[in-house]
């Protein structure tokens, strides 16, 4: 399967009023035997390092995921992937100590997809999320979490330990979408807990057509552009990342 995505990840304009910077981090990689990852991660608002730590969160995982695809063709396994997470939180933990701070000032949620032939693998802590086409539908295949209250919600960095969900499904997608929660409202019904198609199609649509693989620059431009124009942030003033793969 040939894989071509478009990407971007704006500032809220709550952050730019606020002189905060874009908080939230993303990568997209295309891996050995035809195998794809990509992550979003959103820092907490909160955390004085939450920015750095969804960087973190995203360089640590795409560079396991491509040392592991280097060595073996099969995806890691659940216990494999909690190992990573652990590793993880070890070294935000040292950095922390580092910086005279605590790991919670590097607070960020975690949405992370591989895709192989075969299994398609998410991992997911907190309140981004992550959603496959099949035919003609889109089924939400990491739904947001939200903690105690609304504006609440889980992170990696969460003591003693992350809310940390691992699912496996059969490659039947052709297509997906990862987005931070200032995306959410817009893509997807919490009344029906279901995606918008009427938001997916037409934004896949030029994926899908597009000539070439790998990471479509034009199309990313726009993205950005419409990330970051009225109409979205008329109804979210959150940062805001979208990223949108096609392997049809």
């Amino acid at each position: 399967m040939a894989w071509r995505w478009a990407s971007a990840s704006v500032i809220g304009t709550s952050h730019i009023q606020n002189g905060d910077r874009l908080q939230d981090a993303y990568a997209v990689a295309e891996l050995r035997n035809g195998c794809i990852f990509a992550v979003v991660s959103d820092g907490a608002g909160s955390a004085e390092f939450g920015a750095f730590g969804a960087w973190l969160i995203c360089r640590f995982l795409s560079v396991r995921f491509r040392e592991w695809a280097d060595e073996t063709p099969e995806l890691p396994t659940n216990e494999v992937l909690a190992d990573w997470i652990d590793e993880l939180r070890g070294r935000i933990s040292a950095i922390a100590a580092g910086r005279g701070t605590v790991s919670r000032q590097f607070a960020a949620t975690l949405a992370a997809i591989v895709v192989s032939p075969d299994e398609t693998v998410t991992l997911h802590v907190g309140d981004s999320a992550i959603v496959g086409r099949k035919g003609a539908e889109w089924d939400v295949l990491c739904w947001p979490e939200n903690g105690e209250y609304a504006s609440s919600t889980y992170f990696v960095t969460d003591d003693p330990g992350p809310r940390l969900n691992i699912t496996r499904h059969p490659s039947e997608h052709d297509a997906f979408t990862l987005f931070s929660d200032g995306v959410g409202d817009l893509a997807l019904s919490h009344l029906e807990r279901a995606a918008y198609t009427r938001f997916f199609d037409p934004m896949m649509r030029p994926v899908d057509v597009a000539s070439g693989g790998g990471r479509l620059i034009d199309l990313s431009a726009k993205l950005a552009t419409y990330l970051a124009g009225p109409s979205v942030c008329a109804r979210s003033d959150d940062d805001k990342t979208l990223i949108l793969i096609s392997g049809r």
